[in-house]
């Protein structure tokens, strides 16, 4: 009975791995519901949308700790499948992915803030209504930012894993160019934005696509089909202790 759980474990882990991934579709409701929420450039506008569906701002809130708490199992997860091909590229992957997500744990404290403002707005000494509501934003911007600012370490997530399938022998090397891919696309996307370059790398409108495409992927192959566990089994043995 061991050596048969034993013989399921690689691909029982790529398979939880898959459905974590699915999990961490949450930030892309939350991603949807802030831009439908937030007008950029009206704070009353945007004060009005959120006090009016509050219930849906939180949900959102929600959906993004859950998707990253998902995340962390996915990285935990690949950190296991991916040892056999090399420990230290895939400790140093987990670190990138760590380091993002409590990026982004960190910068939903500005939604909170933002919502607290709007909620006791009337109770906000020396402020006025636009005030008020000019602060908000200004956390919700900040929020954006911050996003980013975790997208850009996912992004070195991506590329790294994608190395990583790629000189693996138990899943599909295409995945691993694709992932790859769209962790440049997220790294390079990233840096355009923070040095206000007029022209990034890789236009704006192509990069939640190439992400997508390689993230989208790994996580149907891995919850359709897993790995091979004897060529992981073959990986991992080659491996000096």
């Amino acid at each position: 009975m061991m050596e048969q759980l034993r013989a399921v474990s690689p691909r029982f882990k790529a398979r939880m791995a898959g459905a974590f991934y699915l999990l961490n579709g949450g930030t892309g409701f939350a991603y949807s519901v802030r831009s439908r929420l937030v007008v950029s450039a009206d704070a009353a506008a945007t004060s009005a949308n959120i006090l009016a569906h509050e219930r849906l701002f939180r949900m959102a809130l929600a959906a993004d700790l859950l998707g990253v708490a998902a995340y962390l199992a996915v990285t935990a997860l690949f950190f296991g499948l991916f040892k056999p091909v090399n420990r230290t590229l895939s400790l140093v992957a987990a670190l990138f992915s760590i380091v993002g997500c409590s990026v982004q744990v960190a910068v939903c404290a500005f939604d909170l803030a933002a919502l607290g403002t709007l909620g006791n707005a009337q109770n906000l000494s020396g402020f006025q209504l636009q005030q008020s509501q000019a602060l908000a934003l200004i956390f919700l911007r900040l929020q954006v930012q911050g996003f980013s600012i975790a997208i850009f370490f996912f992004g070195f997530y991506c590329l790294l894993i994608g190395v990583l399938i790629f000189r693996s022998a138990f899943l599909p090397r295409g995945i691993g160019i694709l992932m790859a891919l769209g962790g440049l696309a997220y790294v390079t996307s990233c840096l355009a934005s923070f040095l206000a370059m007029p022209f990034p790398m890789v236009p704006s409108h192509l990069v939640p696509i190439l992400g997508g495409l390689g993230e989208l992927s790994l996580m149907l192959w891995l919850l359709i089909i897993g790995v091979n566990t004897q060529r992981w089994r073959e990986q991992a043995a080659a491996q000096p202790s």
